[in-house]
């Protein structure tokens, strides 16, 4: 019996599956409710930065979060190259700075929304974020259209108030 199991599962592993088409993944995600965030980073005496969903923790031995970036995106190279950059999560009321940092904004004129500080290592630190985790890179891998940048995080900063703002259903969400 088990080893028609293992047979079975070996034939599992060699099946190829079709996969799902464009428009039913992207519907399926937008349920997936994740914190709004704006990355920054500091280079060449510029700051960068961009809204992003897809963040997350990996470790906390040591501490260690990773960003996903699309390669097409304007300041992708940037962020390839720098150093250090700063997950701003951002709070209720900010939708303006969400949208502002990932729309068509000029690189230029993103930061001229927000109180923006520079952190230990002089990336763009959202004063008034809920949360701000300053991070060294330590990684990355290229998957489909994006690359994963992993970072140790270096300080932490917390918003007494302790709301994040949600986006779920292609819309943000106060929480």
């Amino acid at each position: 019996m088990l080893a028609q199991q293992q047979e079975a599962d070996m034939n599992v592993v060699k099946q190829r599956f079709d996969i799902v088409d464009k428009a039913t993944f992207r519907n399926g995600m937008s349920r997936l409710g994740s914190a709004v965030n704006v990355v920054t980073t500091r280079y060449g005496g510029r700051s960068y930065g961009f809204t992003a969903s897809a963040v997350c923790s990996v470790s906390d031995t040591p501490p260690t979060l990773l960003v996903c970036i699309n390669r097409a995106s304007s300041c992708f190279h940037t962020f390839e190259n720098a150093r250090h950059f700063c997950v701003n999560t951002l709070m209720p009321g900010q939708e303006d700075i969400s949208n502002h940092f990932g729309g068509k904004t000029p690189m230029g004129d993103r930061f001229a929304i927000g109180d923006w500080r520079g952190g230990l290592t002089g990336v763009p630190i959202l004063a008034d974020a809920s949360v701000s985790f300053e991070c060294e890179f330590t990684n990355s891998i290229d998957e489909a259209t994006h690359r994963v940048f992993f970072g140790r995080v270096t300080d932490i900063r917390e918003n007494e108030a302790r709301a994040t703002l949600h986006y779920c259903m292609r819309r943000d969400l106060n929480g």
